[in-house]
């Protein structure tokens, strides 16, 4: 009985992060986590742990797709993605400084808030206009969102994927299929990292768990990146913003159940 909860509990949060992963470039952590802490009762360090661990895969495989459909900006990916890496450790040193905050909720607000957009305002840009931005002001660009991103993810502690994907659309002007694809293959780096770090500190996860998560994770992810990817942009939007919507308001509810 304990096993088919535990298969039950990682297939539908391997399912939410994977479609969250390759439709939108969302972290598999905002959803895998509290789906692990509320009805498995895992210590949420070594949950948020296993989420990121699900995240390498499931983000390597939606990269390596979206890259196969020439839609990754593998050079500025690689600039925003060390920017990224430098100033998150900066935001969490400066917030340990700080009294203890508890953030985790804006950054499920804002995946609410932001499939909401994707549905009311979607992402119309072409590849043609995003190739009028010149390379050193694109750099240049990347660097700056970096660091805005990583400083944000390490003080709030989370909201990375969203906080790309956001930046990449709103402020860098990338058409949607780009801005997934290159959130992804930086996710791919920022988790692998992150998981890491917490395996060092926090010892062994629990095998089963995890096995299952990343399994389920990385095959829903592949799935929403194949669909994504052959999607007309305003379909695109229409379930970017859909499956936002949803995760958004069921994370919600998992955190009122804790």
């Amino acid at each position: 009985m304990k096993f088919i909860t535990i298969l039950a509990v990682t297939f539908f949060a391997g399912m939410g992060a994977g479609l969250g992963t390759g439709f939108a470039g969302m972290s598999a952590a905002a959803v895998i986590s509290p789906m692990l802490i509320t009805f498995l009762g895992m210590d949420p360090y070594m949950a948020v742990g296993i989420a990121l661990a699900s995240d390498v895969l499931a983000s390597a495989v939606s990269a390596y797709t979206y890259h196969k459909n020439r839609n990754l900006d593998v050079r500025n990916g690689l600039i925003m993605m060390a920017a990224v890496l430098l100033f998150t450790v900066v935001g969490s040193y400066i917030a340990s400084l700080l009294p203890s905050h508890t953030m985790g909720g804006f950054s499920v607000f804002m995946t609410f808030l932001l499939g909401v957009k994707f549905i009311v305002r979607p992402v119309m840009t072409t590849k043609e206009a995003m190739q009028g931005v010149s390379a050193k002001k694109r750099a240049a660009q990347s660097v700056v969102c970096g660091v805005l991103i990583g400083f944000i993810c390490g003080f709030v502690g989370a909201g990375g994927g969203m906080m790309m994907l956001l930046i990449l659309t709103s402020v860098l002007g990338y058409e949607l299929k780009t801005a997934v694809g290159t959130s992804v293959f930086i996710m791919t780096f920022t988790a692998l990292t992150g998981a890491i770090s917490h395996f060092t500190i926090g010892g062994a996860p629990d095998w089963t768990v995890l096995a299952l998560c990343v399994v389920f994770t990385l095959i829903w992810a592949r799935i929403a990146a194949v669909f994504a990817n052959k999607a007309a942009p305003k379909t695109l939007n229409r379930a970017t913003g859909i499956v936002l919507v949803l995760l958004g308001a069921v994370i919600m509810g998992f955190n009122l159940l804790k």
